[in-house]
C-alpha cells in the first residue's frame, strides 16, 4: 500500500511539474483610451520578456508634447500606430501618419507632438547595446547610424517568405544594419490564410497587432487570439504559426531581436520583390 500510495504521489508531483511548464504565449493589450483630462500615459509592455530589449507604450493626448532625452548606450525605434502628430528634431519637423517607424539614431533630442485632432498613441523600443554591438555600429553604413531614419510602413520594401502564400503581402520596415542585431517587418493579408509553422531558435520575436489584426497565433500546443493593438511574445524556439479566418484581416508587424549577428542569416529567406 504503501508503494501504491508513493507512486501516486510522484505521478502527481510529475503531473504538476509538467503543467507548471506548458508553453504560453505572453501577451499584453494595450489601453489605447487616455483619460480626458491626462495629457500622457506611459507603460512599459511586456517587461523584462527580452533581455535587453524595453517596450513602452505612449499615449499624448491632443496637442499634448513630449520631449525626450535619449541615453547612451541604447538605440531607440519609434513605431507609430494610431493617430497624426510630428516628431521634431534641430527644428526639422517629420510628420506621422498612423503605421510609421522613426528612428533617431545619432540624435539624442527629440520632441513628439500630437495633432490638435487626434491622440497620439506609439510604442518607443530601447535596445541596450553590447560591447560587441558598439564594434558592430562601426561597420554598418553611416547613413544608417547617423542620419534619421523615417518611414510609412506603405512605402517600405515588399518580399516574399516560403512559410507565407501568394495572398500575403510583407514589408521590410527596418532593415538590419540600423540596429545590432534587429529587423521588422509587417505581414498582410485577409483570411482565410496563414503563416506556416516555423521555428528560429536564434532570435527572439515580438507581435504588434496593427489596425483591424484579428488572428490566432500557435506556438507548439499553445494558441492565442492575437487582436488589434496587442503585443505577443514567440516563446523562443518554438514551432509557431499564425492563422486567419475567413474574411478576417491579418495586420501584424514582427521584430526580430538576434541573439548574435550570426543569426541574421535568416533574414535571406526573405526575397525583395523586385520592381519593374
Amino acid at each position: 500500500m504503501k508503494i501504491k500510495l508513493t507512486s501516486l504521489m510522484f505521478a502527481m508531483t510529475l503531473l504538476s511539474s509538467i503543467t507548471s511548464h506548458a508553453q504560453e504565449i505572453p501577451i499584453e493589450y494595450l489601453g489605447m483610451n487616455l483619460q480626458p483630462n491626462k495629457q500622457e500615459y506611459s507603460k512599459v509592455v511586456l517587461e523584462n520578456e527580452i533581455k535587453g530589449i524595453e517596450v513602452t507604450h505612449i499615449t499624448l493626448n491632443k496637442g499634448a508634447l513630449k520631449k525626450e532625452s535619449l541615453e547612451e548606450g541604447y538605440k531607440f525605434v519609434y513605431l507609430f500606430i494610431k493617430g497624426q502628430g510630428q516628431v521634431i528634431v534641430n527644428n526639422e519637423h517629420y510628420d506621422i501618419v498612423p503605421e510609421t517607424i522613426f528612428l533617431p539614431n545619432s540624435k539624442r533630442e527629440i520632441s513628439v507632438e500630437a495633432s490638435n485632432e487626434d491622440s497620439l498613441h506609439f510604442l518607443k523600443i530601447s535596445s541596450e547595446l553590447t560591447e560587441l554591438d558598439i564594434l558592430s555600429l562601426k561597420e554598418f553604413p553611416k547613413k544608417n547610424t547617423e542620419n534619421i531614419y523615417f518611414s510609412k510602413f506603405i512605402d517600405c520594401e515588399a518580399y516574399t517568405e516560403p512559410i507565407k502564400s501568394p495572398n500575403t503581402i510583407s514589408r521590410t520596415i527596418l532593415p538590419n544594419k540600423y540596429i545590432p542585431r534587429i529587423a521588422m517587418g509587417t505581414v498582410e493579408t485577409i483570411g482565410p490564410d496563414k503563416v506556416g509553422a516555423h521555428e528560429h531558435a536564434m532570435l527572439e520575436q515580438l507581435f504588434l497587432g496593427l489596425t483591424d489584426n484579428q488572428v490566432i497565433v500557435y506556438a507548439d500546443d499553445a494558441k492565442i487570439d492575437f487582436p488589434a493593438y496587442s503585443v505577443l511574445h514567440i516563446p523562443l524556439g518554438s514551432s509557431h504559426s499564425v492563422e486567419v479566418k475567413e474574411k478576417k484581416k491579418m495586420y501584424y508587424v514582427w521584430m526580430d531581436f538576434f541573439l548574435d549577428s550570426k543569426g541574421e542569416e535568416w533574414l535571406k529567406t526573405h526575397k525583395t520583390i523586385k520592381e519593374e
